[in-house]
């Protein structure tokens, strides 16, 4: 009996540009994958944000865990900028990361260059049609 299709948590392990992003998901790594990326120092992580209008703590949870080998946080927060809580500031402040919300197609494009620098840059990017 063959076994069945097994699903896991999508998860890239190491660094790598985002090379195209749109219809729901991104490019990346010779890969693509449909929704919302977290791209950390472990590497890039499939995301699913509770409220993508509206991204929490809890969504960033992970963010908070590798938060020291993370100086900047590029939130990509769909097709307009969307202000981040002044709970979540603090919390990220609070870990020494300083955030900066933009749409997800500046996200990308800033974390690539930062990347290439070899800068200590996360970024939490929300799918964009």
């Amino acid at each position: 009996m063959r076994p069945g299709l097994n699903i896991r948590q999508a998860h890239f392990p190491g660094r790598a540009p985002i090379d195209a992003y749109g219809n729901g998901g991104f490019r990346f790594a010779d890969m693509s994958h449909r929704g919302s990326l977290l791209c950390l120092p472990s590497g890039i992580h499939g995301w699913e944000p509770a409220d993508p209008a509206a991204i929490a703590a809890q969504d960033l949870s992970q963010v908070l865990v590798e938060a020291e080998g993370i100086e900047i946080l590029l939130v990509g927060t769909g097709s307009e900028i969307k202000r981040l809580s002044p709970a979540l500031r603090a919390a990220l402040r609070e870990a020494g990361i300083s955030a900066d919300p933009m749409s997800t197609g500046a996200a990308v494009r800033t974390y690539n260059v930062l990347l290439a620098e070899d800068r200590a840059v996360a970024a939490a990017l929300v799918a964009v049609d």
